[in-house]
Order: C-alpha cells, then structure tokens, then sequence
C-alpha cells in the first residue's frame, strides 16, 4: 500500500484528478483525486506536478460542508 502525504508530488499513480465546472474558460482552479486508502489529494491545476496536499475524508468532508453553508463566502468579497 502506499504512503500519502501532505506536500507529495502530485503526480499520483492511478489518482483520477477531478475540477469543477465553475473552474472557467482559464481552467485554473483546485483539482481532487481520491486515494485508495480513503484519503482525498488536492492540487492546483497550474501546477500539475505539484505538489498535492492529502487530507483525511472527514476533513474534507468538513470543508466541501463549511463551503455549502457559507462559511468562506468571505474570501470572495
């Protein structure tokens, strides 16, 4: 089994990357793979080969439900 960790290139094996639809015309914006342990890698788009933070489901279970219900809106404005 692998080991994940956070700051890893983000050129992971097997990682199917995935970005928003909102991400524009540009297609810069964050991009999420999901691991084979569980955990989810993020990435910047502009920068493919990394590197990847790794994070644990519940956390970013935790940040896509802050982010449904507001909790970031502030950096937008």
């Amino acid at each position: 089994m692998s080991h994940f960790r956070n700051g890893m290139p983000a050129e992971l094996i097997n990682a199917e990357w995935k970005k928003s639809a909102r991400s524009g015309a540009q297609g810069n914006c964050v991009e999420m793979a999901a691991l084979q342990d569980g955990q989810v890698a993020v990435r910047n788009s502009r920068f493919p080969q990394g590197p990847a933070l790794v994070y644990t489901r519940s956390e970013i279970e935790a940040l896509i439900l802050g982010a449904k219900d507001g909790d970031f809106d502030h950096l937008l404005g």
